[in-house]
């Protein structure tokens, strides 16, 4: 149902034809890198965390993680994600699935700064075996976000 309800979503950007479906999982970012032949940083991911008001979707560059500092300073609260069992119900994807498209109602979208450096990148589409190549201005249009955040670093940088 969920890549259905993305393929719908997308159709208003003229973008539901250029969903990519693999045979096998695409669910992390190192699985979705070697599916598509590109850098992990490439690679969208969209990580789902519980705020007090409310879940929210942060979108970033696959060879990043949260900075946990930079996250309570944005959001005035601890990065909380939600749980394994509660990420479909609460934004409407399953987890591997999750993407900035055709969310839940309430839930808000941000994109991290850490994509602004590619051209290009490819968030997931709905399913654990699906993507979409997007350029940054098309993502930034298709997510509807809620807005730029900086929340990230790269895995060897210090605190």
């Amino acid at each position: 149902m969920s890549l259905e309800n993305v393929r719908e979503y997308l159709k208003k950007y003229g973008k539901d034809q250029d969903i990519i479906l693999f045979d096998q999982s695409s669910a992390t970012v190192k699985e979705a890198a070697a599916d598509l032949g590109t850098e992990e940083g490439r690679i969208a991911k969209t990580m789902s965390f519980l705020l007090a008001s409310g879940p929210i979707v942060i979108v970033a560059a696959g060879d990043e993680k949260i900075d946990n500092r930079k996250f309570k300073d944005t959001f005035h609260e601890k990065a909380k994600m939600i749980g394994h069992d509660d990420v479909e119900a609460l934004t409407g994807h399953p987890v591997g699935g999750v993407c900035p498209f055709a969310l839940k109602e309430g839930v808000k979208v941000y994109l991290d700064e850490s994509l602004r450096r590619f051209d290009y990148v490819y968030p997931a589409a709905g399913t654990p075996n699906s993507a979409i190549k997007l350029t940054i201005e098309e993502l930034e249009k298709t997510s509807e976000c809620d807005g730029w955040i900086d929340v990230t670093k790269l895995p060897d940088q210090n605190q």
